[in-house]
């Protein structure tokens, strides 16, 4: 009995403590509803607080946003009034205007219509009187209007070459002797020694046998030679000489060095030229840049890259006119540093400029330009002075000068060229050129005759006194000087002479 009784003890206990928990968590649960309640009615009470004072803050915004509003509308009302007042005035003062032009344009028709009536009036005047004026000077007006031009131009031409030629009186008694003065001191101080070369070198031989040994079996010394040097070997008839001829002079006298050594040496073969002509190009080489400081040394220039020594250098081998070109640089040099420091301007830039001159001539390149050109390129990769580019560019005349120095260098150039023994022309390039002095002169309309006299230096125009002026003769004598410098290129300068000869002639009877 006791053992039955102890799991019903045991049932109804877990039982008791069921029914506690669920009346518990009943106790719980409505506890929770009451308190989830009262904080729901506390969050409305709150949110309808809220938006009481959220509406409240919209109205009172709304309200300041309407009075702002009424307060710029209103601002713009006036503003629009004060515009509508001024348009209103404009337009009462246009209205005046355009009234006002009205009756000016009608005061306008009116005088035009009355002088209208004047000019026909005029008119007919003019016409009747020009009409009398042609009878009585038995001129029509165009005829009378022609005379009337010709005699303006002919005064204007009297006035204008007399006030030429007292201008030209004046600068010529101030500027001649002066001029003079500074070229005979220019001139003087040069002591630079007078050369000639040929474009064709000469090689004596020791004997006639010695042609068959340059030549070699089958040509192939010679061919050799010529090959490697870039020059042609002529063996003629002449006795006991090789004539080798090349445009390039340095290569010329490269091949003129190396036969020389070989002809000593008495052993030719392919080989041995081959060593000859690559001991002498060396030799060349080193030559040419001694001559280049040589000439840089002589004068004190300084500060001159190796590239433009060596071109400076090559000019020794180089001949202009039979003038050696590296000796003629050297002698513009010293002409221009004496005329600059006579005139006052910088000697050693007109210096410098003068023996830059014609360094285009010695620049190995193929370009098309001429020398003047290379030559400024040169020296503008030098970083020259733009003086001194300008006076390398124009010295030809090639650009215009913009520097002083420019046209020093200018006048010692033609000095240098045009100076007894400087240069030594051909023949037929003489002739030529006397001859287009010549025809020059007879182009111009009332020439009779002309002469080139004084090797080209001066030119003498006769005249036709009837048709050629003492005004007139002044004007073609411009006009010749001006022909001349466009179409020729002459050392120094020419002389032009126009003589006009009256001659009256009356045979006593």
């Amino acid at each position: 009995m006791e053992i039955m009784w102890i799991p019903g003890a045991v049932l109804v206990g877990l039982f008791l403590g069921w029914m506690i928990r669920w009346f518990y968590a009943r106790f719980q649960l409505k506890a929770s509803e009451r308190l989830a309640e009262r904080i729901t009615r506390d969050a409305i009470k709150e949110a309808e607080a809220t938006k009481k004072e959220m509406l409240l803050e919209a109205k009172e915004k709304l309200i300041s946003e309407q009075h702002q509003q009424e307060r710029e509308t209103r601002e713009r009302r006036a503003e629009l009034q004060r515009f509508e007042h001024r348009v209103a005035q404009k337009e009462d003062v246009l209205d005046k205007k355009i009234r006002q032009v009205e009756r000016t344009e009608q005061q306008f028709v009116e005088k035009e219509k009355v002088f209208r009536k004047r000019d026909e009036a005029l008119c007919g005047e003019e016409a009747r009187y020009r009409t009398e004026l042609e009878r009585i000077s038995g001129l029509s007006a165009e005829e009378a209007k022609a005379l009337i031009i010709r005699d303006l131009e002919n005064d204007a031409k009297h006035d204008a070459q007399t006030i030429i030629n007292r201008i030209e009186s004046e600068a010529n008694l101030a500027a001649e002797k002066k001029a003079k003065d500074i070229l005979v001191t220019a001139i003087q101080r040069l002591s630079a020694e007078v050369t000639g070369d040929i474009t064709i070198s000469t090689v004596p031989l020791p004997g006639d046998e010695m042609k068959g040994r340059i030549i070699g079996r089958e040509g192939r010394n010679i061919r050799t030679l010529e090959t490697i040097t870039g020059v042609d070997v002529i063996i003629d008839d002449t006795p006991e000489a090789v004539v080798i001829s090349c445009f390039d002079p340095v290569r010329r006298e490269i091949a003129k060095v190396a036969m020389e050594r070989l002809i000593t040496d008495g052993r030719i073969h392919p080989a041995r030229i081959e060593e000859i002509v690559g001991k002498v190009s060396k030799d060349i080489s080193q030559k040419i840049f001694e001559e280049g400081e040589k000439a840089l040394y002589t004068l004190g220039i300084h500060n001159i890259s190796q590239e433009a020594i060596r071109a400076l250098g090559r000019l020794y081998f180089r001949t202009s006119y039979g003038q050696n070109v590296l000796s003629h640089s050297k002698e513009v040099a010293m002409i221009a540093s004496t005329l600059a420091a006579e005139v006052g301007v910088n000697r050693e830039l007109a210096k410098r400029a003068a023996l830059l001159h014609d360094i285009g001539k010695g620049v190995e390149t193929d370009s098309d330009l001429n020398h003047a050109e290379i030559g400024m390129d040169m020296a503008r990769k030098m970083g020259e002075d733009p003086r001194i580019i300008n006076a390398i560019g124009s010295h030809h005349g090639d650009l215009e000068p913009t520097c002083i120095e420019s046209v020093i260098v200018q006048i010692s150039d033609a000095i240098s060229a045009a100076r007894p023994g400087a240069r030594k022309e051909t023949m037929d390039s003489y002739t030529k050129r006397l001859k287009n002095l010549e025809d020059i002169a007879l182009s111009f309309n009332g020439v009779e005759k002309s002469f080139a006299i004084q090797a080209g230096r001066e030119l003498r125009i006769l005249v036709y006194n009837d048709l050629v002026s003492d005004e007139q003769s002044g004007v073609l004598a411009r006009d010749v000087a001006r022909r001349i410098e466009n179409d020729l290129r002459y050392p120094g300068r020419i002389k032009i002479t126009v003589v006009r000869e009256t001659r009256i002639v009356e045979y006593a009877r």
